[in-house]
């Protein structure tokens, strides 16, 4: 259908309704003359995830770009984005929604079954069947299933010094991007300090406190849990540690955990927060201790 005929059943449809005809439309100022592009930081079609658009400056004419520059560089929080009159730019407004839109999208997400099975790592659940449910009853991710608890017994190491367990928490993104290097480096350097590990396992729908009860059955000292963090905006990769002397579901309170946050490529790499996870659960065995318990 080309333009003359769309034409025309305007002119027939506004003629029905009583109305006086559209005036042919005029020829588009594009097509008689040229239009500028626009430039590659301010296309929509720019990826908004890409390291082109996070470095974007949307200040017109600095009197220093090249302070500009470096403060982008300096720092992941939203600077440096210039406004158009008392909103924000375009292309900043962009960022802010696809970064809002990742950090839902993690929470929202699963862990795949297949990437589990690919670790070689034994699953198993809280109470929690899925994913709104997880969201609107935190207590019942407190808690593991009985199935899991059957499970633990019957294919986990009993009695470990140390027992490393993952969960996806809210952030499904934090434990697939992270897990390659941090968990081969913490299990090689717990068993390189002599110390028995357990078998390392993954908990879906798992929050903080299930560590208790982990620890409880298995007879771990120390429980460390791996556990995706409430995504920031922008940042939907930050992996928490949760470390815990002998911890008891009746007695063991927040107050006697020891947390290592924000790991990830931009914040505490991997690598690094593995090495600190191992002093630390050394640490926790000498002092029989953790959190607010612990010396330094």
């Amino acid at each position: 259908m080309d333009q003359k005929q769309i034409e025309e059943i305007v002119r027939s449809v506004m003629a029905s309704m009583g109305q006086p005809q559209a005036p042919a439309a005029s020829t588009p100022a594009c097509e008689t003359q040229s239009c500028a592009a626009p430039s590659a930081a301010e296309s929509c079609a720019l990826d908004l995830g890409s390291a082109e658009a996070k470095a974007w400056i949307g200040v017109e004419e600095p009197h220093r770009a090249d302070v500009l520059t470096e403060l982008r560089r300096s720092t992941a929080a939203r600077v440096c984005t210039g406004r158009a009159g008392p909103r924000p730019r375009t292309q900043a407004l962009l960022r802010f929604l696809a970064d809002h839109s990742r950090s839902k999208d993690t929470v929202l997400k699963e862990v795949p079954e297949e990437w589990v099975k690919a670790q070689g790592l034994l699953e198993v659940r809280s109470e929690i069947s899925d994913k709104n449910l997880y969201l609107t009853r935190p207590d019942m991710g407190r808690r593991l299933s009985q199935e899991a608890i059957e499970a633990l017994k019957s294919q986990c190491v009993m009695s470990p010094d140390v027992q490393v367990v993952i969960s996806d928490g809210l952030s499904t993104d934090a434990i697939t991007a992270n897990y390659d290097e941090i968990l081969p480096p913490l299990l090689s350097g717990l068993k390189q300090a002599g110390l028995k590990v357990g078998t390392p396992f993954f908990v879906r729908y798992g929050r903080v406190k299930i560590e208790d009860q982990i620890g409880e059955i298995l007879g771990a000292k120390v429980v460390i849990l791996l556990v995706g963090e409430r995504p920031g905006l922008g940042q939907s990769e930050s992996l928490s540690c949760y470390a815990v002397y002998s911890p008891r579901v009746a007695t063991t309170v927040e107050a006697d955990r020891t947390c290592i946050s924000n790991i990830h490529q931009g914040g505490t790499p991997p690598v690094e927060a593995a090495a600190v996870i191992v002093d630390l659960a050394k640490r926790m065995l000498e002092q029989k201790a953790s959190g607010i318990n612990m010396t330094r």
